[in-house]
């Protein structure tokens, strides 16, 4: 099957990506003191700006928002200013890119919340997960539930980093409601056990995430808002007894609010794809918009699902990290680099740099 498609260039909205390759949001924990994206973190990212569009790391919308050491943040002037480095760089390259707005709910610690305070969640239920805190993943803290009066604020946080986003210069966003995290987490009944309007039903679990990218497209645009969602996986403990109708109803509801695109993680995060059953292609068909489609993919299954229309992009992970050049190396057929596993979380240059370009 020919890979032309995938190289071929795709309107997202008002802008137009060069490639349909994405690279996908990475936590690399190495943001400044204050949370702040430094100078490392700019030439990453111009590195990798061959992409049609790079999706930056998942970025904390409120001190309360973080669940792992040095990750960024996009709520105090400090991290904007530093976050403008980066998409100057990036366009300076030819590249776009978008910011994950990022709030993870109960995967966090106590040593990472205002004054050493419970994590927050749905309901104060622990996650069978780990976070990395002083330089070591350890089990995540006790959560405590929010109250109804606290909900307002976390929709105001993703509001007020998008709007911050935009302001440092970003394309757009990208609202992380996949993966365990707080969104994900009243959206699955397996982390929400509330009786009140955001438990219960679908249409109450669904609640929280609708809010948020409705806030957020209303900030900033529907067409420079995307959402990223994962349907059946495992990740940080999170479950649904049943996947399907919860994903269809959000999904609908999505595309009643005109999102530039839906980014799919297909399968379990980083795992099998067949983990549990699921029809993704009724995600597709039920979005209006740009399909986004990640997880295990290479360039054969890439560019078959892009040549028989099942997603519009492909996110790769991974392969970017040790990749900058994937594009090129995808384009050539070349072998790719190694991923360094130990370099991965933390550090400086030395796997994050570092790795090596084709001549």
């Amino acid at each position: 099957m020919s890979n032309e498609r995938l190289f071929d260039s795709f309107d997202l909205g008002p802008i137009t990506l060069k490639n349909r390759i994405v690279m996908a949001p990475l936590t690399r924990n190495r943001a400044q003191p204050g949370f702040v994206p430094g100078p490392l973190t700019a030439e990453y990212y111009a590195q990798r700006a061959t992409a049609g569009l790079i999706i930056a790391e998942a970025t904390q919308v409120s001190q309360q928002g973080q669940g792992y050491q040095d990750t960024p943040g996009i709520y105090s002037d400090a991290q904007v200013e530093g976050w403008k480095s980066v998409t100057q760089a990036v366009h300076a390259a030819g590249g776009r890119i978008f910011l994950q707005l990022w709030h993870v709910g109960r995967i966090s610690h106590t040593k990472l919340q205002p004054q050493g305070g419970a994590p927050v969640a749905p309901s104060a239920i622990r996650a069978e997960a780990k976070t990395y805190v002083d330089n070591e993943f350890v089990e995540t803290s006790e959560p405590r539930a929010l109250e109804l009066d606290e909900i307002p604020g976390i929709i105001e946080a993703f509001r007020k980093g998008a709007a911050n986003a935009i302001a440092a210069g970003f394309d757009g966003v990208e609202v992380h409601g996949a993966n365990g995290y707080l969104l994900d987490q009243f959206a699955k009944d397996g982390a929400n056990k509330r009786s009140d309007i955001y438990g219960g039903s679908i249409e109450n679990r669904a609640r929280l995430m609708l809010e948020v990218a409705e806030a957020v497209a209303d900030e900033v645009g529907p067409e420079r808002t995307g959402i990223r969602i994962s349907p059946v996986t495992p990740a940080n403990g999170i479950s649904d007894s049943n996947p399907q109708p919860l994903f269809d109803h959000i999904v609908k509801e999505l595309d009643r609010l005109g999102l530039i695109y839906l980014h799919v993680i297909e399968g379990a995060t980083g795992g099998p794809r067949d983990i549990a059953p699921f029809d993704y292609a009724s995600l597709r068909r039920a979005f209006s918009n740009a399909y986004m489609a990640n997880n295990g993919y290479d360039l054969a299954n890439a560019a078959e699902t892009i040549a028989s229309g099942g997603a519009d992009l492909i996110a790769f992970g991974r392969h970017f990290i040790s990749n900058p050049d994937l594009v090129e190396r995808l384009k050539r057929k070349a072998s790719l680099n190694e991923l360094d596993k130990a370099t991965l979380y933390g550090g400086g240059a030395e796997g994050y740099t570092d790795y090596p370009v084709m001549a």
